[in-house]
């Protein structure tokens, strides 16, 4: 089914590196594509404004801790906020729960079809998988090592692939 192909972003790209990276740092996948798309939406506020001190604390990776009534999730040095009353683990940003369904409307339906998306999902996570989990457990580390370089090369490469520009509108010459 294609619903809303169309140019594959930055955000996107970032969605589904994030969730490739948690993926490969051994999260299950529903979560991973959770965790894909709060990083996404988390980069892009941050892009236009948005500032978020990050809660103090330290834990061991991939383990949750409490603070107030929210929940850090921490995967290597970086983190989000789960909903604990979620079923299976659900990251949440700005009061939204980013689910499976989300990232499905978000991202996965840019690319046009399933197929589409696992072809490029395949292509993240070799991507991802070239590299070492000191670069993919640290924030800075993915972002400088693996998001930044390929962004652009992705984004295009991507909407190229899988999101065919759409057909023109133009009237027939008589």
């Amino acid at each position: 089914m294609v619903r809303n192909a169309g140019r594959v972003t930055r955000f996107v790209v970032m969605a589904v590196l994030q969730a490739a990276r948690a993926r490969t740092l051994g999260l299950p996948e529903d979560a991973a594509y959770s965790w894909g798309l709060n990083r996404a939406v988390f980069y892009a506020a941050a892009k236009q404004g948005f500032r978020q001190s990050p809660p103090g604390g330290d834990a061991p990776s991939g383990s949750p801790t409490k603070s107030a009534d929210r929940e850090v999730y921490r995967l290597g040095d970086d983190e989000a906020l789960r909903d604990p009353s979620s079923n299976g683990l659900v990251f949440t940003i700005g009061g939204e729960d980013q689910t499976p369904a989300k990232f499905e409307q978000s991202v996965v339906s840019r690319f046009g079809s399933q197929e589409n998306f696992a072809a490029a999902w395949g292509e993240a996570m070799r991507i991802v998988g070239g590299f070492d989990r000191g670069t993919l457990e640290s924030r800075q580390g993915f972002y400088e090592g693996v998001y930044k370089p390929r962004r652009d090369e992705l984004s295009d490469s991507w909407t190229q692939r899988f999101s065919p520009p759409p057909k023109s509108r133009t009237r027939p010459r008589s």
